[in-house]
């Protein structure tokens, strides 16, 4: 049953309520302000107009005072409880944020210390047949850290590690503190009898395409001794057929059992097969009688961590079903500031994006949660990949104290044992930059305190994923390895030189040194990176205009204002101003500084990612920092809040395509033509590289013999700039390259910066079908540079955006609203960097 209505919120001073007299069954709790659960105060209050909008201008300061309160849920509901005394009654809840006392009935049935974890309380004496009342208490954070020590370090706030909380509530370089309270996670109250399954494990032992063995491992809890219990288990193919069952007794709480599978569908990533789901079924039976049933969809495959090639050389791969794959993809931050509020379609929506943007793996970062099981589910249907950080982030922990690792361990255990089926679970890792930083901070002399923390992350993780997963590797901290927690040599990277301006190399001791200038902050250092993985790396680009728009006060859209500043909460606005100096020049206006950053952020990304991908045999994964954003600011994100993708986002649709045409060049250094082939089978065809001056002239034209292994990347071409240019100059054309015989994105290269590109006027002719849902793209006079199609709403899908046409060319692009309705195309906006207000039909 669960208890998802009549919920209502009420807040207090501390001490102001006798909690008793709040917790009674019996008070009268009608006006207070009704809110949905799961959910949070925060999204409460909006709903009920009782706060702005926190994400409109300076809002989210005018609500500071809500993490200051005691606030109260109530609800009340009918239940039969029935009359059998063997009947057991748990109440369960998913999620609660924070430090909560649990009432029912108005007894207090336990409190709670920790956000990510589930707690179940057994309420059997005190439910009763008709009307019973929950009530939820939570205390303000400070009651439960003002009397604690005060770390060296902790990003962003002192506050926070002593609180099992998300981090990013406190406020990240991306997102504002918005400190969030209440019921995040389902209630539900549960009936059992005799017994119930604690849980379910299942894995696969090995797998081939002939034969695989899974093994599922069972644990039951009895209510009465002496009990005679046993379970079956199923496994059931998509359409519902048998493929394998075992009964087997339950002795002493736990059964193992195994299953054979003939010719078993594996599970893939998209981009390699089909992300094929079985499904496993248990049911629980005592004295014969059913008791209690869980149902899941499992994937039969393998996935291992790769620390050492068949040469004996490090690296960092993941192997898929005996398949060394490239992870493509990014990080993933929680999708709204308010979590618990997070609609299960907004989920959908963005995996759905990452999905169609070729990406394959996505990386839980340690400052959010431990996601939704939507968001498994989703991977798990889509096949894509899972890096799933322990929420550790950027701070020292109190692993002295020994409440809070009873905490932490309860944390593990619940989440590890939640979370292990799901076969696009790839790798457990413990913490986010925690050994790196607290290297880089002692050299510093930021840091003189012992590493507190450190035994969470190299023992009691370890130590509980020994018990209770072994199916998956385990990763002590992103990035980790070597003679530096960043070393290129060993484990994975973070390569925040691009944008931070960190200097590399660095060894273990060194004090780390920041370079702000042009050089240090350029996209072009990514070609100085040959990390085994790149698990971090990423340049700002701005949100679409709507996304800033909708959330800016009037008369404060503009280049340089205060509340435009307030969008972006990185430190030092000065690094993304430099990246555009060296790029594109710097912005003059709104306009400018939207497409800017956003063509810096696209052909940045691009120029990593063609790098890294060109050097597979080395480099195995690049994970952009990141996907999405919490709420609609200015960061690294590649989606905007809005759900409308970025410049980097439809660029990324081609870098990370499974089969990439590239060209390794920079100014003035001959034009290296690559193919990488991520596919397993091989390819042969014939590659066109063309250079067009940008009236659309053809200056030279090369066919090139392809032939390129499965899973494998080839230079297959070699020529100078005059070679390829025919005496005109660099600045004044642009390169293609194409496939035939093959699929692949076509490729575009220039071969100089955009801020010194010759780029003509060029005019743009627009056609509408709003019946067709389509717009049509002209382009004449000359090279339209970035092709951009705004539509004044949110969550849209365009078959394409943000792209380049030469005169004559032209380019149909489908919109189309997600949910199936139809799209007002009446405010559409097309432009360019270099087009005059286009000619619309």
């Amino acid at each position: 049953m669960e208890l998802n209505q009549h919920w209502r919120i009420q807040s207090f001073d501390v001490g102001q309520a006798r909690p008793l007299e709040v917790a009674s069954a019996g008070l009268d709790d009608r006006f207070w302000i009704t809110a949905k659960v799961p959910g949070d105060v925060h999204s409460a209050l909006i709903e009920r107009k009782i706060i702005d909008n926190p994400y409109f201008g300076h809002n989210d300061a005018k609500c500071r005072w809500i993490e200051t309160k005691e606030w109260w849920y109530r609800t009340q509901f009918e239940y039969a409880k029935g009359e059998r005394d063997e009947d057991r009654h748990e109440l369960v809840f998913e999620g609660l944020d924070t430090f909560a006392t649990v009432y029912v009935n108005g007894l207090e049935v336990g409190k709670t210390n920790n956000m990510f974890v589930e707690y179940v309380f057994d309420v059997t004496r005190i439910v009763r047949n008709g009307k019973n009342t929950i009530a939820v208490k939570f205390d303000p954070l400070y009651l439960h850290h003002r009397d604690k020590e005060q770390f060296q370090w902790s990003s962003y706030t002192k506050e926070r590690p002593w609180l099992r909380k998300a981090a990013m509530n406190f406020g990240w370089d991306w997102g504002p503190r918005l400190v969030t309270v209440g019921i995040w996670g389902k209630v539900r109250l549960e009936r059992r009898t005799k017994a119930k399954l604690e849980s379910v494990f299942a894995r696969t032992v090995r797998a081939d395409e002939r034969t695989a063995d899974i093994r599922v491992d069972v644990e039951a809890k009895s209510y009465r001794r002496g009990l005679s219990n046993d379970c079956r288990v199923r496994l059931l193919d998509r359409e519902g057929v048998e493929v394998a069952s075992v009964r087997a007794d339950v002795a002493e709480g736990k059964a193992s059992v195994r299953l054979a599978v003939d010719a078993p569908k594996r599970w893939w990533t998209h981009d390699l097969g089909e992300p094929y789901l079985y499904r496993i079924e248990v049911e629980l039976y005592s004295e014969g009688e059913p008791v209690d049933r869980r149902a899941f969809d499992f994937g039969i495959r393998t996935v291992e961590l790769l620390l050492k090639d068949e040469e004996g050389r490090n690296a960092f791969a993941f192997v898929l079903n005996g398949v060394r794959l490239f992870a493509k993809g990014t990080n993933w931050i929680p999708a709204d500031n308010f979590i618990g509020a997070i609609p299960e379609e907004r989920y959908r929506d963005l995996i759905d994006l990452a999905v169609e943007g070729q990406m394959n793996m996505l990386r839980v970062w340690a400052g959010g949660i431990y996601e939704k099981d939507v968001f498994y589910e989703e991977c798990d249907r889509r096949g894509v990949l899972v890096w799933q950080d322990f929420a550790f982030a950027n701070a020292l922990f109190p692993d002295f104290n020994k409440d809070f690792m009873d905490s932490v361990r309860a944390e593990v255990a619940h989440n590890v044992k939640r979370l292990r089926n799901h076969a696009s679970l790839a790798l457990w890792c413990g913490n986010n930059e925690i050994d790196w930083l607290y290297d880089m901070k002692t050299a510093g002399g930021d840091i003189t305190c012992p590493f507190y923390g450190e035994s969470i992350y190299h023992e009691l993780i370890p130590d509980a994923l020994a018990e209770l997963d072994d199916s998956r590797a385990y990763w002590p901290s992103s990035p980790y390895g070597g003679s530096d927690a960043n070393d290129p040599d060993v484990g994975d990277r973070h390569n925040w030189q691009v944008w931070h301006g960190s200097v590399y190399p660095r060894k273990f001791g060194e004090p780390p040194i920041l370079d702000y200038s042009i050089q240090g902050v350029t996209f072009k250092n990514y070609k100085k990176d040959f990390a085994l993985f790149s698990s971090e790396f990423g340049i700002h680009g701005s949100a679409n205009r709507y996304t800033l728009e909708k959330h800016t006060p009037e008369g404060e859209f503009y280049w340089g204002s205060v509340e435009m500043a307030y969008r972006n909460k990185d430190t030092n606005h000065q690094k993304g101003i430099l990246l555009m100096e060296g790029f594109t020049g710097i912005p003059k206006d709104i306009e400018e500084y939207m497409n800017f950053s956003m063509l810096t952020q696209a052909e940045g990304l691009k120029y990593g990612i063609e790098h890294y991908r060109r050097n597979k045999e080395r480099t195995s994964g690049a994970l952009v920092w990141q996907l999405n954003d919490s709420w609609p600011g200015t960061s690294w994100a590649m989606i905007d809040h809005e759900l409308l993708p970025k410049a980097a986002y439809f660029y990324g649709k081609k870098f990370f395509h499974p089969v990439l045409l590239s060209i390794d060049h920079d100014a003035g250094s001959p034009l290296r033509v690559w193919v990488v082939n991520d596919r397993l089978e091989p390819l042969d065809g014939v590659l066109k590289l063309k250079v067009f001056d940008f009236t659309g002239a053809l200056v030279s034209s090369t066919d090139i013999p392809a032939s390129v292994a499965g899973n494998g990347a080839a230079c297959l071409f070699t020529a100078t700039e005059a070679e390829l240019l025919n005496g005109r100059a660099p600045e004044d054309v642009v390169v293609t390259l194409t496939a035939e015989g093959f699929d692949a994105p076509a490729n575009v290269l220039y071969l100089r910066d955009h801020k010194d590109l010759r780029l003509p006027a060029a005019e743009l002719i627009v056609t509408v079908d709003e019946s067709e849902q389509t717009v049509r793209v002209a382009a004449r006079g000359g090279l339209a540079r970035m092709v951009k199609l705004d539509v004044p709403r949110g969550n849209l899908r365009f078959s394409d955006n943000f792209f380049d046409l030469l005169p004559g060319e032209e380019k149909i692009v489908r919109i189309a609203d997600p949910r199936g309705g139809s799209v007002d195309l009446k405010g559409l906006r097309v432009s360019a960097i270099n087009a005059a207000e286009p000619t619309q039909n």
